[in-house]
């Protein structure tokens, strides 16, 4: 799967109220340059924001559950495909 195919992958219910892979990031990136209170552990409030990508990409079978490096990689080179 192709980075870009990465970014327009559904997301699951989560707490940035963001349909796409695309758009969580777009959502995560906001709250880093708003600065004054980005937590990098909690940016929506949940500690476990990286795991809704992982459940993203198992949903749409690129990853088998719980394959979180492989989750990782792939986000990693979505980003970069920005």
């Amino acid at each position: 799967m192709t980075p870009e195919e990465i970014l327009n992958l559904p997301m699951p219910s989560n707490d940035a109220e963001a349909e796409t892979v695309r758009d969580y990031l777009k959502a995560l990136l906001t709250e880093l340059w708003r600065g004054d209170s980005f937590n990098e552990h909690k940016p929506f409030g949940y500690i476990g924001w990286r795991t809704e990508f992982t459940m993203a990409l198992e949903a749409a079978g690129v990853i088998e559950p719980g394959d979180d490096i492989r989750a990782a990689h792939l986000i990693f080179d979505a980003i970069k495909a920005l």
